[in-house]
């Protein structure tokens, strides 16, 4: 059942507890996913008395492992191996109204059980020399386990608003184990959605971030949708939803087109900022809809204004607001563009102007611009994607010819006004563009005696002289 690592992790613990004349249990994660056949590097140890006390012990014991403790918590862990010890003393839990910070007591491992989340992580190994490895299951949970069931030990309800950021992680396990919520805790989900407000932003990405990294991130949010988790924290996601009509013409429902998307770019790709590129590169389509006679709906400039929207979302969202949210608002930005040059002929400039706006993001545009074609026309799609590797290959043909991704101004602006004797000004701005212009037309090559043969020209137009 356990590594060889492992059994001499435990080996070591028992001689601690016989030693101390303590009783120690593995509880939760490690022991869920043990029973599901799933790596874990994460070992949560109960102590039947105090665990900052017999963490130091344990610590010594494996050849005094560098120990942190966390009073406030009562917590203690140390690593060994690559594996992360926690020691913490069994313990019972009590909210108090309109409070998320529990009154904390000593307890008994049942009441420790009690107080977890679900009952797949309440489940708890003995590690008494003469009970070893004895599971302890008072909830229920293997049955759970095998039957795929998100479920909490007490009343829903109960624990929902003791501590409301657990459903935020019912969905995120659901999603990551491909679980179903039973009914009931769903129900209790509901029923507490509003607590979430409560809880922080950056508490609730984290857990959303999590849901997102799996495998079908759709499933997982489509259930914070269904539980209305989801409106609470990211509205702009849901008011994607919905198909109107005028005159019998109606638009797809952007906001499940937005999941296939998110669901598509993970199929290839566990980038999450290429997910989260995804999740909002239609995010400005209900800002920008129109219906126009003889036109049918229009969604013009979705892509700048949902550049723009990135940013207030990231800040209200807490996301780093840093080159990852750069990163999203170039691909939100950028992602029409292959699409229209795959449905026009594929010319050397416009690759070239493609490749020198996406620079290296240049396959994550391409993969999310493949993953944005989700007609249910079968014809249609097979057309886009015969079309997209005719424009792959030209990016590469363009790429190994011209250089154009890792573009860097052949004449720089110092060159310019030390060539001209010009100060910092308008007209060096003007012809450092027209050479770049140039370039990317493939009126000149990406190469300093073309590019300098250039400059003089430009500068002769605007009447410079050296």
């Amino acid at each position: 059942m356990f590594t060889r690592l492992q059994t001499r992790i435990f080996d070591t613990l028992s001689d601690v507890a016989a030693e101390e004349g303590v009783k120690l249990f593995v509880i939760g994660g490690f022991v869920r996913d043990l029973l599901l056949k799933r790596p874990s590097k994460d070992i949560d140890i109960v102590v039947l008395g105090d665990g900052i006390e017999i963490a130091e012990k344990a610590a010594r014991k494996f050849g005094n492992a560098r120990l942190s403790v966390f009073k406030t918590y009562g917590t203690a862990m140390f690593k060994y191996k690559g594996i992360e010890l926690e020691f913490v003393g069994a313990r019972k839990e009590s909210y108090t109204p309109g409070s998320r910070n529990p009154v904390v007591e000593a307890g008994s491992l049942e009441d420790d059980q009690r107080r977890r989340d679900f009952t797949i992580n309440a489940l708890a190994l003995s590690l008494d020399r003469n009970d070893r490895e004895r599971l302890i299951d008072p909830f229920n949970g293997l049955q759970d386990l095998h039957d795929g069931v998100i479920r909490t030990p007490l009343d829903p309800l109960v624990t929902f608003s003791d501590d409301p950021l657990r459903m935020m992680r019912a969905v995120r396990f659901a999603t990551r184990l491909d679980f179903r919520i039973d009914t009931p805790t769903f129900e209790g989900i509901k029923a507490n959605r509003e607590r979430l407000k409560i809880v922080s932003g950056e508490r609730i990405m984290d857990e959303f971030n999590k849901i997102i990294a799996a495998p079908r991130p759709s499933t997982g949010i489509q259930m914070l949708d269904k539980a209305g988790l989801l409106g609470i924290f990211f509205p702009e996601l849901v008011a994607l939803k919905g198909v109107e009509q005028v005159d019998g013409i109606g638009h797809k429902d952007n906001f499940y087109h937005t999941l296939a998307v998110v669901d598509g770019v993970s199929e290839r790709s566990e980038n999450p900022w290429l997910r989260w590129a995804a999740l909002l590169h239609d995010i400005a389509k209900p800002a920008t809809k129109r219906f126009v006679e003889g036109q049918g709906w229009t969604f013009h400039g979705h892509n700048h204004v949902g550049e723009r929207m990135v940013e207030r979302i990231f800040r209200r969202l807490k996301l780093p607001l840093n080159e990852k949210m750069k990163y999203v608002q170039k691909l939100v930005f950028l992602h029409m563009r292959p699409i229209v040059l795959s449905e026009e002929e594929v010319t050397d400039s416009a690759v070239r102007r493609l490749l020198f706006d996406a620079g290296d993001d240049i396959e994550d545009l391409m993969l999310l611009a493949e993953a944005d074609i989700t007609s249910k026309n079968e014809a249609k799609v097979k057309r886009f994607l015969a079309n997209f590797q005719v424009v792959r290959r030209k990016l590469k043909e363009v790429e190994e010819k011209d250089a154009i991704r890792d573009f860097q101004p052949p004449v720089s602006g110092e060159e310019i006004m030390t060539t001209f004797h010009l100060p910092p000004c308008k007209q060096v701005g003007e012809i450092k563009n027209a050479i770049k212009e140039a370039i990317l037309d493939g009126i000149i090559g990406n190469n300093p005696d073309e590019a300098r043969a250039y400059m003089f020209a430009v500068a002769e137009r605007l009447g410079i002289t050296p």
